[in-house]
This record gives C-alpha cells, sequence and structure tokens, in this order.
C-alpha cells in the first residue's frame, strides 16, 4: 500500500457491500469518512476472523488517503487481502470501490491497511494455528 495505483482494479475479495444512505452523510452532503473507515475495519475483521478461525481484536489502522467523496446511494465494496500473518497478528488490506447505481460507474474510494490480533475469550491474545 506504499502508494496507490493510477488505473486500479479491485485487490482480494469482496467481503463487504453496502449502500451509502443519506444518514451517514457530512455537513456537505458526502459520506462521512468515519463511516467509511468503520465499513473497512469490519470488513478487515472478516477476514481476519476467518483466518484466525476465532475472535480478532483491531490493534491498528493504516494511512488512507481519501481519493474521491464518496455520493450518496452509492454501493460501497470493500475487497480484502491478507498481507502478512505473525504468531498472533494478522495485516489485511481492504481496499474501497464505488458504483454509481444511475450509470454503474466505478471507481476507487480508498484503501487501507489493518492489523488484528486474535484473542480468547478472556480477550488475552492467542496464537493462530494454520
Amino acid at each position: 500500500m506504499d502508494e496507490m495505483d493510477n488505473d486500479p482494479t479491485p485487490e482480494g475479495e469482496l467481503t463487504l457491500q453496502e449502500v451509502a444512505l443519506p444518514s451517514n452523510t457530512n455537513a456537505n452532503g458526502d459520506i462521512y469518512g468515519g463511516w467509511l473507515m468503520s465499513k473497512m475495519d469490519l470488513a478487515g475483521s472478516l477476514k481476519a476472523t476467518e483466518l484466525a478461525q476465532g475472535r480478532v481484536t483491531t490493534v491498528a489502522a493504516g494511512s488512507m488517503a481519501f481519493l474521491r467523496p464518496v455520493p450518496v446511494g452509492s454501493m460501497v465494496s470493500c475487497y480484502t487481502s491478507v498481507t502478512e500473518v505473525g504468531r498472533s497478528s494478522i495485516r489485511v488490506l481492504v481496499d474501497v470501490w464505488l458504483t454509481n447505481p444511475i450509470n454503474g460507474e466505478r471507481y476507487k474510494a480508498t484503501e487501507g491497511a489493518f492489523v488484528y490480533v486474535a484473542i480468547d475469550d478472556n480477550g488475552r491474545t492467542r496464537q493462530i494455528t494454520l
């Protein structure tokens, strides 16, 4: 994720899709960045949970650059790919694409790296067994 592509295509597996609704807008009528980040974190945690075969918690979110505003009504698609697995941690790249429901135009909105740690039922770090 060192630099964003000029002519990208989605990378990874489609993990989460949701329509951006008016209730998630900022004062300018665009989707609030925090809402988009929460969807990215959710998508990343779904991928990490699957790999860890159990609970995970978010421990870090890497830098992001929002390439375009997210208009209301857009289909937000989060693609995930695991980039690193440690003893108890998993690094997931989340690639976000938007689709305009009226004209079908599709473009990249942002990407970000999230780090998750596998935890047990008591919230303690546990080893990942693959």
